[in-house]
């Protein structure tokens, strides 16, 4: 066995080392040192979780328009030689995302905040979420599958959210961040109404294969073949931010009560 000796320099290098990673070990930040993250702040204003307050505030509406087109039937398949008319039956439903591309509810505390807000500056009320639906007929030549599609009339609303916790989160009472709510908006709003259309493609390879076991036949299939198209580049969410005050005055009056 090979033998090593180690004078005194050495011995107080390897101490600093030690002493070094141990140091780093224990200054890492833990991840809630890093704050919070919207899904975070977001989450504890729709539960009330040791909230004060949560406010929408400083709403402004943006100008409206024409969202992505998106299939909202069966697709209709013709497999014969002849063409295909048959009548479909569609139904949209279209809601609320933020900033950070997280659905808000209709009817939930949320949606109820920013409609809020909203009333409060503008005198109308927000839409969280719209329903629509129909029957229309169509023509595919043989060879071609068909579809209804639909787009929606779209408005955001840009707005800072206000919120106060009752106890310290992450070192503060008090958080702020910046959000963008996309909405469905009423038809003809700013002039922009929705859109129902129908499509037909030619049939691709595979989807022709399968016509064998269909003998020849048209046939509806509940599979969606439209790709939706991104509408608007995504808005980056805001980064929570902690307020210049430490203790939110609701929790001041309540100190001084018990």
């Amino acid at each position: 066995m090979a033998n090593f000796r180690m004078g005194k320099r050495g011995r107080i290098l390897l101490v600093a080392a030690a002493a070094a990673t141990a140091v780093g070990a224990t200054t890492l930040p833990a991840s809630a040192a890093d704050g919070p993250t919207v899904a975070d702040v977001m989450a504890s204003c729709a539960s009330g979780d040791d909230v004060s307050s949560c406010n929408f505030t400083n709403p402004e509406i943006q100008k409206a328009y024409l969202g992505n087109f998106h299939q909202v039937s069966d697709t209709l398949y013709n497999c014969s030689t002849s063409d295909a008319t048959q009548g479909l039956s569609w139904s949209d439903k279209v809601g609320s995302t933020d900033s950070a591309e997280v659905s808000i509810t209709a009817g939930g505390k949320i949606a109820g905040l920013v409609d809020l807000s909203v009333t409060a500056k503008y005198g109308h009320s927000w839409t969280t979420e719209h329903s629509d639906g129909g029957n229309m007929g169509m023509t595919v030549k043989p060879g071609e599958v068909g579809w209804i599609s639909r787009a929606q009339v779209m408005q955001e609303v840009k707005g800072k959210w206000d919120l106060w916790y009752k106890h310290t989160h992450w070192g503060h009472y008090n958080w702020y961040w910046n959000d963008t709510v996309t909405s469905p908006a009423p038809n003809d709003t700013d002039g922009v109404k929705s859109a129902v259309v129908i499509k037909t493609r030619p049939m691709t390879d595979a989807e022709k294969a399968s016509c064998g076991s269909q003998n020849g036949k048209v046939f509806l299939s509940p599979t969606k073949v439209e790709v939706p198209k991104q509408d608007k580049a995504p808005h980056a969410p805001g980064t929570p931010t902690p307020g210049t005050n430490d203790t939110p005055p609701a929790q001041e009056a309540n100190d001084k009560k018990q």
